[in-house]
């Protein structure tokens, strides 16, 4: 069933097919949507990814700083570079999740374990509670999402680009 929504005529779908609406950083790191005319011709706002797991380059909201949706974004690769690139720092900042290069030791095969990996942001070690804790985001098992014991998620986004000895660990978890 779908809902009829009254149409908000201040809404932006982005890319914007006439090019008036633009993207961009601030000197002070927010992300401007900049309008051509209306009351509020530049606004500060935040992307937040309607399904941040299974699709986090589509169905990106921009909010403002009361939550009100300004903009949206249906597939973040449709932007040009230069105003995709600021949307997906924000993105990544709003969003800290470390991803593992590699998997430098584990405790056991069986959870709970704990186990030892290099990041992007350093090394880190994590509690595992059981098998769940891993979990597939994609139908080939490719791209992982690990939480720890202590709620902080890790990400894998190619389990082939790990090292050989890092996926063999891998490997007797998934």
């Amino acid at each position: 069933m779908t809902a009829n929504l009254p149409a908000n005529p201040d809404l932006v779908m982005l890319p914007d097919p006439q090019g008036r609406v633009q993207l961009r950083p601030s000197d002070h790191g927010e992300l401007l949507l900049c309008r051509p005319s209306g009351p509020d011709t530049i606004v500060a706002v935040q992307p937040v990814a309607s399904f941040s797991l299974s699709a986090p380059r589509e169905c990106i909201s921009l909010v403002d700083a009361h939550g009100r949706e300004q903009a949206y974004i249906q597939r973040l690769d449709d932007l040009p570079p230069s105003q995709r690139a600021p949307v997906e720092a924000a993105l990544a900042w709003r969003d800290f999740i470390p991803v593992i290069t590699a998997i430098v030791s584990v405790s056991s095969f069986s959870t709970p374990s704990v186990w030892q990996v290099e990041t992007d942001r350093g090394e880190a070690t994590l509690h595992l509670q059981s098998e769940d804790d891993i979990r597939k985001l994609d139908a080939e098992g490719q791209h992982l999402r690990i939480t720890a014991k202590n709620g902080l998620q890790f990400a894998i986004p190619g389990v082939a680009a790990l090292p050989k000895a890092s996926r063999k660990l891998l490997a007797r978890f998934i």
